[in-house]
C-alpha cells in the first residue's frame, strides 16, 4: 500500500496534544480522514460484493459525477479500492476493494446493524 499523501499527525483533531508532543497517529482520526466524504461509505458498501464499473456506481449511488470521481481518487490513493483499467475502446474502468478496503466491511456490516437498532429505538419512542 501506498502511503497516504498527509501526515496524519498535522491533522489529528481528537487527541488532546499539541502537534510538538504528538508522536503517535491517533487511530480514530486516520479512520475519520479515510471515509470522511459524504459518499466514501455508500462506495466500499456497492463494492462489497465484487467489482464495479463507473457507470455502476454512478447509478447506485445519487452522487455527481465529478464528486464520485473525486472520492473514488482517494479512496483509490488510500489503498482502500483498486482501479482497473482496460486497453479497450471504448474505455471500461473496474473498481473493487483492495485486501485493506475489504477488512473495513465487517465495520461496515456492524454498523448496519448498529443503525438498523437505532431506527428502531426511534419507533419504539413515538
Amino acid at each position: 500500500m501506498t502511503q497516504p499523501n498527509v501526515d496524519w499527525r498535522d491533522e489529528c483533531e481528537c487527541c488532546q496534544h499539541t502537534l510538538e508532543e504528538k508522536t503517535d497517529i491517533c487511530p480514530i482520526c486516520i479512520v475519520q480522514k479515510l471515509f470522511r466524504g459524504k459518499w466514501k461509505l455508500l462506495i466500499l458498501w456497492q463494492l462489497k460484493d465484487g467489482e464495479k464499473r463507473f457507470g455502476q456506481l454512478r447509478k447506485a449511488i445519487p452522487a455527481t459525477q465529478g464528486s464520485l470521481t473525486k472520492q473514488l481518487r482517494e479512496l483509490e490513493a488510500d489503498g482502500i479500492i483498486h482501479r482497473k483499467i482496460y486497453d479497450i475502446i471504448p474505455p471500461k474502468v473496474e473498481y473493487s476493494l483492495t485486501e485493506m478496503g475489504g477488512s473495513f466491511l465487517p465495520i461496515m456490516e456492524n454498523m448496519r446493524l448498529w443503525g438498523t437498532i437505532y431506527l428502531a429505538s426511534l419507533s419504539e419512542e413515538k
